[in-house]
């Protein structure tokens, strides 16, 4: 005789737990405490199991019989529906252990563990508002390139296309991690080159004439910041590393007697040697009364034992009323430096490009040596402080060379 809701709503409890049996095994077990829980009892290969279907009223009498008539099918499929289940579980586990969004967060926490916190915050950020609302949850090794394009579209719809394509090259890295720890056979991403409209490039800000740069090295030796700040204002042009990697210079990787500083590229994880004019070593044994009992050059001002704000340098340009986004930023030190050095010094690029630690393939192919041109390297960066300091003091400034590009 077949069950009805209002006899399951009436069943009461008692002190033992019975069975009101539906059709075709189908059965609901009351508990003592009142629980009322749907069962199946079927048999496979001669042998008699049971499984639940969910507790009601929350699985309703409806949807505990279609849930009977599925495990049927399955019977008569000669598949047994507790073992599919069991299968179904474990797909689901291996499915989000293997999910878009797991393995970029792993990515994240292993091949970006070195890298700035300000980066990683970025790249992570853009994850999760760009990509996991759209394609977090699914297999990696499923995801198809129409998939994250239509992703990536939703980014380039917002008006930001950079974005997007940095959206892109992230998902290929994450891509790339999946195929080498076997989670994935391929890098799909490849298929979706020229998928993007281009973006416009976008040069750092930067003064390339000697008349704006002699402007600019006043104003910063007027500043009236931190001492901190001031410092790392000074050194900055005379230096042009990377932002990041003069904030978070450290006092053991310098060597004030020698003149030589010598750190890990963040961009490149190569070795770099930055040879120091006497300019520079002068500001940092300044310094080194302050910060020299530490770790790091440039100390933050509200905790000694972290770097300097990664936002320090820019928000300085622009208290002295220069704009980062179109005059100069802390970053433009290094095309400054490269343009000026050139053009004006006559130092060969590639020279320059060392200094920079650029990537730049010799005859041999090697990509870079943090040791080649050490010598002529030396003397481009004393020659390099020294003709800021007569642009400072408002000496001549030098013409184009003849014969450069």
């Amino acid at each position: 005789m077949s069950l009805s809701d209002t006899a399951i709503r009436n069943a009461k409890p008692t002190n033992k737990a019975f069975k009101i049996y539906d059709e075709h095994g189908l059965f609901i077990l009351i508990t003592p405490s009142g629980g009322k829980w749907w069962r199946l009892k079927f048999r496979f290969n001669g042998n008699e199991n049971s499984i639940s279907l969910g507790t009601y009223p929350a699985t309703s009498l409806k949807t505990a019989r279609d849930k009977r008539d599925e495990a049927r099918r399955l019977l008569a499929e000669g598949i047994n529906p507790s073992e599919h289940r069991k299968a179904n579980k474990a797909a689901k586990r291996n499915n989000a252990a293997n999910s878009f969004e797991s393995i970029s967060r792993e990515w994240l926490a292993t091949h970006m563990k070195n890298k700035e916190d300000s980066h990683k915050s970025k790249v992570r950020r853009r994850l999760e508002i760009h990509l996991f609302p759209w394609i977090g949850n699914k297999p990696i090794d499923t995801l198809s390139a129409p998939e994250i394009l239509d992703a990536l579209k939703r980014i380039e719809k917002l008006g930001i296309i950079e974005t997007a394509h940095r959206a892109l090259q992230t998902t290929g890295q994450v891509f790339r991690y999946a195929v080498q720890t076997g989670r994935a056979l391929r890098d799909v991403t490849a298929d979706l080159r020229g998928a993007l409209p281009p973006t416009s490039v976008k040069h750092m800000a930067a003064f390339t004439e000697p008349q704006d740069v002699a402007e600019l090295l006043r104003a910063i030796g007027a500043f009236k910041g931190t001492f901190t700040v001031q410092c790392a204002l000074r050194i900055a042009p005379l230096v042009f590393t990377r932002p990041c990697e003069l904030r978070m210079a450290k006092w053991a990787d310098i060597d004030l007697e020698g003149g030589e500083w010598r750190y890990l590229v963040s961009k490149t994880k190569t070795n770099h040697l930055v040879p120091l004019p006497k300019q520079a070593v002068a500001i940092l044994k300044e310094l080194y009364s302050v910060s020299g009992h530490g770790e790091y050059v440039f100390q933050g001002g509200h905790d000694p034992k972290k770097p300097m704000s990664d936002a320090a340098i820019n928000a300085s340009l622009k208290r002295m009323g220069y704009d980062t986004k179109t005059q100069i930023t802390g970053h433009g030190f290094r095309a400054m430096a490269r343009t000026i050095l050139h053009e004006r010094l006559g130092i060969d690029p590639y020279i320059i490009e060392h200094q920079l630690a650029h990537k730049v393939p010799d005859a041999l192919g090697s990509a870079y040596n943090r040791t080649k041109f050490i010598e002529q390297r030396r003397t481009m960066m004393q020659q390099w402080a020294d003709y800021l300091d007569e642009l400072k003091a408002g000496a001549k400034v030098l013409p184009f060379k003849e014969g450069t590009n």
